[in-house]
């Protein structure tokens, strides 16, 4: 998917602002979110769940690997004139690791983009402080759909095993709700797709 090519039109689609809003509520009811908070987002695109959120917690990273969507981002912020939210360049797989620490690390539709699951989730462990919160919300498994044929990444994840994956990278006690469905139009017509949000702690 080029995700620079959809940054402009991004916020325009009432599915995405729907989603982003749902998963904002979850987070919410679930994590004890605190304005002495440092997060990051990682996948945030043009930011719709950072900035349904951002009321809740401090200073928040909103990081991405598409400048496209980074440079939306960043006129979002000028022009709401938060001063909170800092856009950061970042490729967890790629780039060397930030020096901060942070006490909660959300992402929503990103993991199933990551080839190595495994490497990002020790990635979010090593970004975390000691007890703080990771919080995922993604594509439950699903025939392949949802992107359609083409797409390298992963049709969705299994929750026993994502939560074996979280246990192996340094994740506790993982949590898995369904935070919200989708409606997409696919090949096949209309399709609903599930998300789950997935709450664990560093231990």
């Amino acid at each position: 998917m080029d995700f620079d090519a959809k940054a402009k039109t991004w916020d325009s689609d009432p599915v995405k602002r729907e989603r982003a809003l749902a998963v904002a509520a979850a987070i919410r009811q679930r994590v004890p979110l605190s304005r002495d908070w440092h997060a990051l987002e990682y996948g945030c695109g043009t930011g719709l769940l950072s900035f349904a959120l951002h009321v809740d917690l401090g200073e928040l990273t909103l990081a991405d690997s598409s400048p496209g969507m980074l440079a939306v981002l960043a006129e979002k912020i000028t022009a709401a004139g938060l001063t909170h939210l800092r856009p950061l360049a970042l490729d967890l797989l790629a780039d060397p690791q930030p020096a901060e620490r942070y006490d909660l690390i959300y992402t929503l539709m990103t993991v199933h983009h990551v080839a190595d699951v495994g490497r990002l989730l020790r990635a979010f462990r090593d970004l975390l402080q000691p007890g703080g919160w990771l919080a995922i919300a993604d594509l439950d498994q699903e025939d392949g759909s949802f992107h359609g044929p083409g797409f390298t990444g992963h049709n969705g994840f299994d929750r026993e095993a994502l939560r074996a994956q979280l246990a192996d990278a340094g994740f506790g006690g993982a949590d898995f709700s369904t935070c919200h469905v989708m409606k997409k139009m696919t090949a096949r017509g209309m399709r609903e797709y599930p998300l789950f949000l997935a709450v664990a702690v560093r231990t």
